[in-house]
């Protein structure tokens, strides 16, 4: 794919800051019509507003979604294809589920699921599902679903993952990053008519860990990603995955510093991937067909 063609469109979630941010501006550099997704309508105009200010002619959006409610992706999926049809495409080429959260104490949605487990995992499978026909509509669609090196040596048990007790901050987003990979590699034997790719961005300096809530993430991240790379720097490294006119399926999964690695032993489960599957297709109430 030619990742500098003005008939290229992408969605971006979780564009108002840190990586999601700096990917958008990235794409709209190259002459992508990028549609970003935020959660808050003030942020989502700052966002659009500093991009233009610096691309004038660029060609960007913002939408804005709870991904923590399912009624919310549902509206916004409906919303992106109307704002595609409004400049003329009928088709999507890039969906990188890259927004997430990371939560100190234990917080549930609205129908009683673990809030990281929903946003981090639950909300890229619903919006993967409601895209899907206009990623396999491109003739290089790709989804990239932003993982994390955190999901190695990670257990997993399903039984309990959409309530965890006890619920343990780190281990939730560890056991989220998991399910990325494991999503990926389902997707990949769904031949749905598109490409997808689980990247880790590495270590990288944003304010994720900060938002967490009171208690010892908070600080020990401030700390922490001072050692880490900035958003800019890792957003080359996911626009390379993107724009890759060369990389194969047979590649691998899952990329780190534009290179495919071996992901955690229990992210090559495959038991546990259908599991994890069919779980949320019944979580969900979404059928794959």
């Amino acid at each position: 794919m030619d990742g500098f063609s003005p008939n290229i469109t992408a969605v971006i979630t979780g564009a108002t800051s840190g990586i999601g941010f700096a990917l958008t501006k990235h794409l709209v550099k190259t002459g992508v019509y990028v549609i970003g997704v935020g959660r808050s309508d003030q942020k989502n105009l700052l966002a659009k507003e500093r991009i233009l200010a610096e691309i004038p002619k660029g060609a960007v959006d913002y939408l804005n979604a709870d991904l923590a409610h399912p009624q919310s992706i549902r509206m916004l999926a409906k919303d992106v294809e109307k704002h595609l049809a409004g400049e003329g495409f009928s088709h999507l080429d890039i969906l990188v589920n890259n927004a997430g959260v990371y939560l100190e104490h234990k917080k549930k949605t609205a129908d009683g699921i673990e809030k990281t487990f929903a946003v981090n995992y639950l909300a890229q499978f619903r919006l993967t599902y409601f895209l899907r026909s206009l990623l396999a509509k491109s003739h290089h669609g790709k989804m990239i679903s932003v993982s994390s090196f955190a999901h190695y040596n990670t257990p997993m048990n399903l039984n309990r993952i959409a309530d965890p007790r006890p619920y343990i901050g780190l281990l939730a987003y560890k056991r989220s990053k998991l399910c990325s990979v494991l999503f990926v590699r389902e997707l990949r034997k769904k031949a749905l008519g598109f490409t997808a790719y689980a990247v880790d961005p590495g270590l990288v300096n944003t304010s994720i860990g900060s938002k967490s809530g009171p208690g010892i993430s908070g600080l020990v991240w401030t700390l922490y990603r001072k050692n880490g790379m900035s958003p800019e720097t890792s957003a080359k490294d996911l626009l390379h995955i993107i724009t890759a006119d060369d990389l194969h399926i047979s590649d691998g999964v899952y990329f780190k510093e534009r290179k495919a690695i071996q992901p955690s032993k229990n992210a090559l489960d495959n038991v546990l991937a259908e599991r994890l599957w069919d779980l949320s297709c019944e979580l969900t109430g979404l059928e794959w067909r």
